[in-house]
């Protein structure tokens, strides 16, 4: 049954954002399991009342405005997080749902609804949700439904069909559709979320055609400068200028995205000292994000502009992969661990605000001085890092070969170019294009009116 009181609690949380606290702020014992779960359990809670997809007449999996669809996708795959650290089955069945809703007909979370405005960011943290299902062994769709080992599959399919070398030396662009503002934008966080799969996807399944895209991409984004050379990662670049300059802003989600990928790629080669080096870099360019071992969003936090609703969530998904990166990567454990556990602690501090006294501000580095901030990115940020300080006791992640339960499909997706034995092929000829070119102009004459735009990666 579906309730209806979904959007009345995210528009209360909303109006009452500034008004007397009624109980008292999130507290946190590092020292306890108990606290720990007891804290994340109350950001997710309140975390979870913006959702309004459970309600009659909503659609399951979307996010009420001003949040945009991405954002839902990396929400649920922090749920999904969320019983991976506390074993808490709460919302589950919501979380589940979701997933199975807005994965569309072909299980590529492609789904009619977003298909407008869909980019390959957006796509791509979708499908990092369904990857994070199958590592953590959550629970799998029915029998006869595709399992969330293939719809990652599927997602990195559709990615690979999209691999363009027409410009830049290849690259995969932040937009899907050429109607779509940024289409001539090859950015960080799109070709982020195709090589995160493909490596988690290698580790998973052991097939190497997805370690050799891994490679091919991570070494792409070098040779344009978007990994730099002390291991930053840069926003993006135009192909309108072939991808001769950059825009150097740095953010914690990019970061995030190589370092977690890279340390997949270390595990998957047992080691190698050229991913250990890749990891070891990205690792160390992460302290640009730091304050005194606490994380802050750098490029906008200490602006006069301030964070957008986008980038107030940044900072979960390092949080995030930060900690995943410890579970297989385990030398990196003593940096990350320090940041985490002083992180966690100031982010806990902050949540102290609203009607409740515990919504969770966004500058941690403002300790327990609620700075008036709020909503889904705020929430996701805390309960992310707050639960990452139980990675220490959380269950390895799964594989083919070590556990993993979930039913993959290497052919899926609707735009993959596959061979016979089910492993990714090289996509894209210029009949290829030709064909999608025709898609595209049948579609912006005969379907849809509108420009849609996406959120900055």
């Amino acid at each position: 049954m579906r309730v209806g009181g979904g959007k009345v609690l995210a528009y209360t949380a909303a109006i009452c954002s500034t008004c007397s606290s009624l109980v008292s702020a999130i507290t946190l014992d590092l020292s306890s399991d108990e606290s720990i779960k007891t804290a994340a359990s109350d950001v997710a809670y309140d975390m979870m009342k913006y959702y309004t997809g459970n309600n009659t007449g909503d659609v399951a999996g979307n996010l009420p405005d001003p949040y945009y669809w991405w954002e839902a996708g990396a929400m649920f795959g922090i749920m999904v997080d969320y019983w991976y650290y506390t074993g808490d089955t709460t919302y589950n069945a919501e979380v589940k749902e979701a997933l199975l809703h807005q994965a569309g007909s072909d299980y590529d979370f492609m789904p009619t609804n977003q298909t407008k405005t869909e980019g390959n960011d957006d796509q791509g943290f979708w499908g990092m949700a369904a990857m994070t299902a199958a590592e953590a062994n959550f629970d799998n769709p029915d029998s006869g439904t595709p399992g969330w080992l293939a719809m990652a599959q599927a997602v990195f399919n559709d990615m690979a069909a999209r691999w363009d070398e027409s410009t830049c030396g290849g690259g995969l662009r932040w937009q899907i559709f050429t109607f779509n503002s940024g289409y001539d934008y090859k950015n960080s966080i799109a070709n982020g979320c195709f090589f995160n799969l493909g490596a988690r996807l290698a580790r998973y399944t052991g097939n190497s055609s997805y370690a050799d895209w891994a490679e091919k991409i991570f070494t792409w984004e070098q040779s344009v400068g978007l990994i730099g050379d002390g291991w930053e990662v840069y926003d993006g670049t135009s192909d309108t200028t072939n991808c001769s300059s950059l825009d150097h802003l740095q953010w914690t989600y990019n970061a995030g995205i190589y370092l977690f990928g890279a340390a997949m790629m270390y595990n998957y080669t047992n080691g190698s000292s050229v991913w250990e080096n890749r990891t070891a870099g990205l690792l160390n360019a992460t302290s640009v994000f730091f304050k005194d071992n606490v994380m802050y969003e750098a490029a906008c936090e200490t602006t006069t502009v301030g964070c957008d609703t986008d980038e107030q969530s940044f900072k979960a998904h390092l949080s995030r992969w930060m900690a995943g990166t410890t579970k297989i990567a385990p030398f990196t454990e003593p940096t990350i661990m320090t940041y985490i556990n002083a992180s966690a602690k100031a982010a806990a501090e902050q949540c102290d605000g609203g009607s409740s006294g515990r919504a969770c501000g966004e500058h941690w580095t403002a300790g327990s001085t609620y700075d008036g901030k709020y909503g889904v990115g705020e929430q996701m940020s805390a309960l992310s890092i707050i639960q990452a300080t139980l990675i220490g006791q959380a269950a390895d992640l799964v594989t083919n070969n070590t556990g993993g339960t979930s039913v993959g499909n290497a052919a899926g997706g609707s735009g993959s170019s596959t061979v016979s034995d089910g492993t990714v092929e090289t996509p894209i000829t210029s009949g290829d294009r030709a064909g999608a070119g025709i898609l595209t102009a049948l579609i912006i004459t005969g379907v849809i009116g509108g420009v849609g735009f996406m959120v900055l990666g």
